[in-house]
């Protein structure tokens, strides 16, 4: 997806049509890429400088910045300076402070007496080059590994671009040569729908979007843009949304003839500067948490120099909303015996500030007592880091966090909806679904992880008879928004009897 700004589309006839690259852009986008690539090495500025001076020959300017984006994504910037930034600017200032900086030999004295202070022995332009070296423009282009060739990226970019203009969709309406995918691809994204008979035997599923909600959220935008990039890997479809165009409502339709999704895999495989990290990682990355696992994050300040933590854990609830700021936790692993090593290592630890940070310890290095000293966690390991050691340390923070976040929440919830799945309502109010465990909620019942109104129960209960098939019973449960079988059934006093291989049928539950 792109961002709004990027958005191209045409309302010709008062409807609301994506204009998506042309086989004639396919030498512009080459353009981009190599633009890209010839600017390894240097500052942002002159990458969009070059890029700018494209968008002449575009017809568009907004094709070649589409383009820069989804370029970018593989794109590496850093700040590259003697010293860091926000201390030189600190240092210089507290020197210019006591020089009283009026003329420009005025700055020179401040620069000078900066400089001792830093320590740099007379290098006033290092001091000079770093004080501003963090601003967007002037971060260097480290690296570029693109994942698209020139026809890859137009057909990148016709995606990204349908999907931003989904983003404000209030309804969508989809045929599909593969619905029970479809349908799977919108349970799976928490989207509300129905299906409905179309022409003939067809079926039509339609998603209801955020202005049929109480608000609208980002949340759904979003999903709607993934939404589309599910329903563009089958072999025949047909797409059209009411979108909200500032005030006015159009009308979109795309299909295969005009999104695909290029078949290249999105992410690279990450390296490791050892086997420990990389075991680690393997094992952490199997399981099943709220925290996301990132490799060697943004350098943290550590004095006048900078620390790449190995990982970060970011910890963000499943279902709440991906804007949000996630809690970070950063953890590195000290398994490098070499006694400079050490030291350097544990002067750096003493210097980071305002950070959360774990640090698992090589048992034989016998330094675990001094980072704990420097209040940060040591957890000691001999030739693996303990998958278990480290999610224990995690829980303790999301325990915080949940109890914080409950604390926020009234005694008593009453969702206006009959039916409401707790991931839903938890995102509605920025918490984790455990954050609702001290919540009561006097109209609804749980149900497995939804919460439902007993009118809604008992009209279940009138509908589900023992014999029903399974298929039956799904679609009824359908009708009402619900798709916790097991746990519905098991309320109004059913179950699901197996009789081998055809099918599930209802039966009263024993006892």
């Amino acid at each position: 997806m792109l961002t709004k700004d990027l958005l191209r589309v045409s309302r010709a006839g008062g409807g609301y049509h994506p204009q998506f690259a042309e086989r004639e852009h396919r030498p512009l986008a080459a353009r981009v890429i190599g633009t890209f690539a010839d600017h390894v090495g240097q500052p942002r500025a002159d990458l969009e400088a070059a890029l700018a001076a494209l968008e002449p020959e575009a017809g568009h300017f907004k094709l070649v910045r589409g383009f820069a984006a989804l370029c970018e994504r593989d794109a590496a910037f850093e700040t590259q300076a003697a010293v860091p930034p926000e201390r030189a600017r600190r240092v210089a200032f507290e020197a210019a402070e006591s020089v009283g900086v009026v003329t420009e030999s005025d700055r020179d004295r401040a620069l000078a007496r900066a400089t001792d202070r830093l320590g740099l022995d007379g290098e006033t332009d290092a001091v000079d080059d770093s004080l501003y070296a963090d601003r967007e423009a002037r971060q260097i282009l480290v690296d570029f590994a693109p994942r698209w060739s020139p026809d890859e990226l137009l057909e990148q970019y016709d995606l990204s671009l349908a999907q931003t203009a989904l983003f404000d969709a209030v309804e969508v309406r989809i045929r599909s040569s593969e619905p029970k995918a479809l349908v799977s691809a919108v349970k799976r994204l928490g989207l509300m729908y129905e299906v409905r008979r179309a022409e003939g035997e067809t079926r039509e599923v339609v998603v209801t979007g955020p202005d049929h909600l109480f608000r609208r959220t980002r949340r759904y935008g979003t999903a709607f843009a993934r939404l589309l990039r599910s329903v563009a890997k089958t072999a025949s479809w047909r797409l059209e949304a009411t979108v909200d165009d500032r005030g006015t409502e159009r009308e979109l339709v795309l299909t295969q003839d005009d999104v695909s999704v290029p078949g290249v895999d999105p992410v690279a495989e990450p390296t490791y500067d050892s086997g420990v990290e990389r075991e680690f990682a393997a094992r952490f990355s199997a399981l099943d948490l709220d925290w996301t696992l990132i490799r060697e994050p943004e350098p943290l300040a550590a004095g006048a120099s900078v620390m790449i933590p190995d990982f970060a854990f970011e910890y963000r609830p499943a279902g709440t909303d991906t804007d949000a700021p996630a809690f970070r936790v950063y953890f590195e692993i000290a398994g490098f015996w070499t006694p400079e090593y050490v030291e350097s290592k544990l002067a750096k630890l003493e210097d980071v500030d305002d950070e959360t940070l774990l640090v698992a310890v090589d048992a034989s290095l016998g330094v675990g007592d001094e980072i704990e000293a420097r209040d940060h966690r040591a957890i000691t390991y001999e030739r693996s880091v303990r998958v278990k050691d480290i999610v224990d340390a995690l829980r303790t923070y999301e325990r915080e966090l949940v109890a914080d976040a409950a604390g926020e929440l009234p005694d008593e919830l009453v969702p206006e909806a009959d039916v409401v799945s707790l991931d839903d309502l938890a995102a509605e109010h920025g918490v984790s679904v455990d954050a609702l465990e001290a919540v009561t909620f006097p109209e609804h019942d749980r149900v497995g992880r939804t919460l439902v109104r007993p009118a809604v129960l008992d009209a279940l209960a009138d509908r589900l008879d023992a014999g029903q098939t399974l298929d039956e019973a799904e679609a009824i449960l359908d009708d009402y928004g619900l798709g916790d079988t097991s746990a519905v059934l098991s309320r109004v006093g059913l179950r699901v009897s197996w009789e081998g291989l055809s099918g599930g049928t209802l039966r009263e539950r024993d006892g």
